[in-house]
């Protein structure tokens, strides 16, 4: 491998690695220094822990770390070893940062300003660790795990599990402050999309390079995803070429552009959003 690409991958790790801790880190302060104190919660395994932190007393980094880690090991399976490894380093970060800012006071006890501050510090700190091959709550791999068995997409599988996560929170912070958790995960939500670019469970990628058929076999054995090469003729040389296709989960996109640009760093990669995958057995291959 030559020099100034081992370089450039390993920077690629570097940025990595400071970017899951900071979004990690921003959610942390999100739940501890604006929501939590304020008697708002976040949907998914998040929402579950700060209501049974709030039930039991103990602290909310325990729950946050423990509860996501069964499905920790199910990502593992279904995703690969670059994700869980990225999700559990997120989710020590986020365990650690919250139990760290417990004992400091809210930054404001106004609802109006928890909630938009709160809001935006959670959605740019999810959309962060998801941007970068990791994930900071065990409910969206139920969702995609699930999606592959029942005709629902992930999108509405993760509405109706928080459909009850915020009704609980109802019966355990009061109406009012539900109502204020559904605003504050619309916001989250949103500035999420704008981190990541989309929340679309699916995403069509073409990759044009001379390497094609090396980023065909690695999407394949690294990634567990079936490829199609489509002939094409270059519009200015003329050339015959061939062009990788494939779909993948927003989870993975991040994976497939490192292998993608580890083997051909000047490769051309176009991705689109895909809202509805139907037929073709979009299933993952077992990953070796």
């Amino acid at each position: 491998m030559p020099r100034q690409h081992r370089k450039r991958t390993k920077l690629a790790h570097v940025l990595k690695f400071v970017f899951l801790t900071a979004g990690a880190a921003a959610m942390g302060v999100a739940l501890e220094l604006f929501l939590v104190p304020n008697q708002m919660i976040d949907g998914g395994i998040t929402g579950i822990s700060i209501i049974l932190a709030k039930l039991t007393g103990l602290p909310l980094g325990i729950f946050l770390f423990f509860i996501n880690l069964p499905f920790l090991l199910l990502g593992f399976k279904q995703i690969g070893r670059t994700f869980a490894f990225s999700t559990l380093y997120g989710i020590a970060v986020l365990s650690v940062t919250t139990s760290l800012l417990h004992p400091v006071p809210a930054f404001t006890s106004e609802k109006l300003l928890a909630l938009s501050f709160g809001g935006v510090l959670l959605g740019a700190g999810v959309g962060l660790v998801l941007r970068f091959g990791g994930s900071l709550d065990g409910t969206e791999i139920v969702a995609i795990i699930v999606s592959k068995k029942r005709r629902l997409s992930v999108g509405q599988i993760i509405m109706f599990i928080n459909l009850f996560i915020f009704l609980a929170a109802g019966f355990v912070f009061g109406w009012d402050s539900a109502m204020y958790s559904v605003f504050t995960y619309y916001l989250a939500t949103k500035v999420m999309d704008i981190v990541i670019e989309g929340l679309n469970e699916s995403k069509s990628v073409t990759i044009l390079s001379s390497e094609h058929e090396d980023i065909s076999d690695a999407i394949n054995e690294r990634l567990g995803r079936g490829t199609t090469l489509i002939y094409a003729k270059g519009g200015y040389s003329k050339e015959d070429t061939l062009m990788v296709f494939c779909v993948v989960t927003r989870l993975e996109l991040a994976k497939l552009r490192s292998i993608v640009q580890e083997i051909d760093p000047g490769a051309f990669i176009a991705i689109e959003p895909v809202y509805e995958v139907l037929g073709g057995n979009f299933q993952k291959k077992s990953i070796h």
